[in-house]
Order: C-alpha cells, then sequence, then structure tokens
C-alpha cells in the first residue's frame, strides 16, 4: 500500500523498527483458577477487583501486549451472569453468590481491554467441574449436582464424561451463550480435555465406552469425542458471530517421534495424541480451530522436550492457521538455566526465525509485577518496543476498511515538547473499527506500510478520532518525514492510508511547522 499525500515532518534511520515485526500476537494469560492471577484471594469487593485488573491491564499494555486471554470458565462456573453455570468460588468466595457491589465481571474486562487496545480471548475450561473434590465450594445449582451422571471422579477431581452426548451439548450451550452475548474477540479452550493421566489409575469411562463406543478402538473413541465437541464448538461460534475465533492452548508435544512419524522428536511423559486424546493437528488441518498456542515451557537442550526442537517442529505444522508459542515466565528462578535472563529472549528471537509463528503469550500475568530477569524492561525497551498489529485471519475477513478521512491537524507546544493533533473520521459503515495506525517514513520512496510497523496504535472508542499525538515518539533527526494514518477492523485487517498534510523545519533545533 502507497500513501498518496503524507505528513512531513522528519528524516530518521528506521533501522530498528525494520527488526520489529509489523504482525505478531503479543498476549498474557490471566489465570482465576484458585485466584493465580486475578482477583487476589479473599478480595471479594468489586471496586477492588476492578482496580486490581485496571492494574493488571495497564502493566500488561505497558510491556507491549495487544491481548489478553481471561479465564472465565474454570471448572464449570462463571464470572460473569451465566443462565446454566453458578458465580465462581473464586470470585465471590462461595459458589453461586453474586458480586457484592453487584457488577458484570466479563462486560467490565472486556471493556477495559478494548479500552486499552487489547483484543480479550475469553478462556473457557472445557470439562473440569470440580476443582477439589470435597474441598470446592459447590452450590446446589451446580451442574454436578443437577445432573451427576454426566460426570466422573479422577484424582481429586470432577470431570465432564466427554463421551457423554448430553455433557456435550451442556458445553456448547454455555460457549454459545457467551458468544451471543459479550464482545469477546475470540473463545479459549486450554490444554484439559482428558485429563493428564495418574500413575495406575485409569480414566473412568468404560461405562460411557461401552454405551457408546460401537466396535471402535477405546483410544480411538476418546479422540473422537474430543474431535466432536471441537466442531461442535466451532460451528456455534461462528453462527453466534462469524468473527469470533477459537484457539485451542494445547500441551507442548502432539506426539514423540517414537510413535509416530510425524511426531517431534522428543521423549515426553505425555502427549496430547496418545494421553489427552486431543489430535490438535486435525482440527488446524480441517480448520476447526483459527489459532494454536503450543505451551513450551522448556528451555533450551532440555533432556525430554527441548524448546528449539519444537518450536521448529510447531512451526512445521500450522496448516495454514496462525501459530503463537506459550513461553513460561513463571519458571523464572526455578533453576539456574531459569535465572539466565537470557531465555526469553532467545526464545522469541528464535520464534521469530519462524514466517508461520505469529507471537507468543506468556503464563502468567502476576508473574510480571516482580519483573523477573528483568524481562519487562527486554519487552519494553526492545522486543516490543513498537506495537504490532494482530495478525489478521483472512479465512475469516480479508477485505479491508475505507481509509480514514483527515479532518484537520494543528501543532501546539514549546519546540522541544510539541505535540501534533490528529482530527480524523472512520466513514465505513459495514466495518466495525477496532483502532487508527500511525506509520512514519523518511522518504516518499519509502511509504511501503505491507512489512512496515506503526508507530502508534490508537484504540477506537467511536468512529471519530481527536488525538494529540507526541512529536517525541517520532524519528527525532533531519527536517522530513512522511507520516500517514490507516484504519484497522475488529478482524484486524487494515485500511489503505489516509492523507495527512505536510510538515517541516528549516534544521534539527527549529519548531515544526505545518506546510499549507
Amino acid at each position: 500500500m502507497k500513501f498518496p499525500l503524507l505528513l512531513l515532518i522528519t528524516v530518521f534511520s528506521f533501522l530498528f523498527c525494520r527488526a520489529q515485526p509489523k504482525y505478531e500476537f503479543r498476549a498474557a494469560w490471566i489465570a482465576t483458577v484458585a485466584n493465580i492471577d486475578w482477583p487476589t484471594r479473599g478480595n471479594y469487593n468489586s471496586e477492588s477487583q476492578k482496580a486490581e485488573y485496571i492494574k493488571l491491564l495497564d502493566m500488561l499494555a505497558q510491556n507491549g501486549m495487544n491481548a489478553v486471554i481471561v479465564q472465565i470458565r474454570p471448572a464449570s462456573d462463571a464470572f460473569y451472569p451465566s443462565p446454566y453455570e453458578p458465580w465462581s468460588e473464586w470470585l465471590t468466595g462461595k459458589q453461586g453468590r453474586a458480586p457484592v457491589p453487584y457488577y458484570d465481571p466479563l462486560k467490565f474486562m472486556i471493556a477495559e481491554a478494548h479500552k486499552r487496545g487489547l483484543e480479550f480471548h475469553a478462556w473457557c475450561n472445557p470439562y473440569r467441574a470440580e476443582f477439589h473434590i470435597g474441598k470446592s465450594s459447590i452450590a446446589p445449582t451446580h451442574i454436578t449436582r443437577t445432573h451427576p451422571g454426566w460426570f466422573v471422579p479422577y484424582g481429586d477431581k470432577r470431570y465432564f464424561d466427554p463421551g457423554n452426548k448430553d455433557a456435550q451439548e451442556f458445553v456448547v450451550r454455555v460457549i454459545r451463550d457467551i458468544v451471543s452475548r459479550y464482545d469477546v474477540d475470540a473463545i479459549h479452550f486450554d490444554d484439559y480435555f482428558y485429563p493428564y493421566r495418574i500413575a495406575g489409575k485409569e480414566f473412568p469411562d468404560y461405562n460411557t465406552f461401552v454405551k457408546y463406543g460401537k466396535g471402535m478402538d477405546r483410544e480411538d473413541w476418546r479422540r473422537s469425542n474430543v474431535d466432536s465437541i471441537i466442531v461442535k464448538l466451532h460451528r456455534a461460534i461462528r453462527e453466534e458471530n462469524p468473527h469470533c475465533k477459537f484457539g485451542i492452548s494445547p500441551f507442548g508435544v502432539w506426539r514423540n517421534i517414537d510413535k509416530d512419524s510425524l511426531g517431534s522428536d522428543t521423549r515426553a511423559g505425555q502427549t496430547n495424541y496418545d494421553d489427552l486424546y486431543a489430535d490438535v493437528l486435525l482440527w488446524l488441518k480441517e480448520g476447526y480451530i483459527d489459532y494454536v498456542v503450543p505451551q513450551l515451557y522448556w528451555e533450551h537442550g532440555h533432556k525430554a522436550a527441548p524448546y528449539e526442537v519444537l518450536v521448529e517442529w510447531w512451526s512445521r505444522h500450522t496448516y495454514g492457521k496462525q501459530c503463537y508459542i506459550g513461553l513460561g515466565i513463571f519458571k523464572a528462578g526455578t533453576s539456574a538455566r531459569w535465572r539466565d535472563r537470557t531465555i526469553i529472549p532467545m526464545q522469541i528471537q528464535d520464534a521469530r526465525s519462524y514466517a508461520t509463528l505469529g507471537g507468543q503469550v506468556y503464563f502468567s500475568s502476576k508473574t510480571f509485577f516482580r519483573n523477573p530477569n528483568g524481562w519487562n524492561d527486554s519487552l519494553q525497551q526492545h522486543y516490543y518496543k513498537t506495537p504490532a498489529l494482530i495478525p489478521p485471519m483472512p479465512w475469516i475477513d480479508s477485505i479491508p476498511p475505507l481509509p480514514p478521512i483527515i479532518n484537520d491537524i494543528s501543532l501546539k507546544g514549546k519546540t522541544s515538547e510539541q505535540q501534533l493533533r490528529i482530527n480524523a473520521t472512520y466513514i465505513d459503515k459495514d466495518k466495525r473499527l477496532r483502532q487508527f495506525a500511525v506509520y512514519a517514513f523518511p522518504s516518499l520512496e519509502d511509504t511501503d506500510i505491507s512489512d512496515k510497523p506503526p508507530v502508534k496504535l490508537i484504540p477506537a472508542s467511536s468512529d471519530s478520532l481527536d488525538y494529540v499525538l507526541s512529536l517525541s515518539l517520532l524519528p527525532q533527526s533531519g527536517k522530513e518525514l512522511y507520516l500517514g494514518l490507516t484504519a484497522v477492523d475488529i478482524n484486524n485487517v487494515e485500511s489503505e492510508p489516509g492523507i495527512l498534510q505536510k510538515l517541516q523545519r528549516e534544521n534539527e533545533n527549529a519548531r515544526w511547522e505545518i506546510a499549507r
């Protein structure tokens, strides 16, 4: 895309900006189960919860994130008013008890995320129903009480039986309800399908297998159960909101190579395919999911699951869908290797070296509050210094919105602290706006934005923009520079650029002037 007319400001070396990707998914998980990230255990006051969440979002935005993945259904309970499931005990202290003062946490969390230009991915655990048998708070209306035959105990937890067709339909109804009522950008499932194996204990689904197995091998039958709910969820999400994405964050190893020539050169004790019965590659191939976030929480050179082996393996198995790498910042300081401040930067660099890998996701959010190994500084000052657009998904939408109309610009402030006020209007009534993107160029010959990151992303609260941009964000040397403005819709599809006027100055110490 080329700018026909542009804002002329100053010449600058763009080498650093060009080292940054234009498109990159940068997110963090916000876990609510057992109050891992939010809200703080024992904090059952609504206003205090809101303040905590805002503080968390501000920190993540400062670190350069452009999305959050927030757990809203940790154990067949809800962080929102649900017609199917009770309020979560981790929100109010007792399952089924509403917030006091009353508010809708999900509506609030989505609005605050969007206000900061962050996508909101609603994270739901598919099958966990009772987090700790005999110790969890369970409301009389909880599904384990009203339909106890749908569930089986395994270890210290209670799970939906994935082979039970009524249980599957219930989960689909829950997700359909979320997508129909809330402005979520994606539905996100984690790695817990069939639970991780417990040594010496078989998952107790024999009766269901006898009823529904129809002569199938038991392991193939289990995989078919998981496949079927993924297909049902995909259809339900698309029917309720064609723009809502569906993502899965699986365990980092699909299958070991000793079991399958397609598998990775790893020796993981458990795998998605053989133990969790999650055939993630099938879902990618068939387009049942839009993105995958393998949890690669191991270091380079790990004995059983080396990071460098797995990141390369996943780069070859995306099947045209998007793949972001899950990074385990929670492990900071747990061993000599994880006390090395270079480990996360190395993992980012490795992931960026593969064109098919489109971003990183961090577990978990609260770890960033202590700036482990200085990684906040690394993200802010280097790896995420330049904002990035979230990669668009052309199978959902590939039509660009109309460019914004620039109504007026003006300059204010002292020479050393000048600001540019931009007034613009988004006129496309067919495509919902997410944000405006500001670009800077050294010359008219270098105005192709196809691989150039923006200098500023401005979240859109309406179809009009009245924004004051600090010129300190722009290149600081030279006498001229070209700027342009684009519109980015809710599917992260970007418009052709709108037009800004020309600014110029006599020398590098002079005040900018608007060229008329």
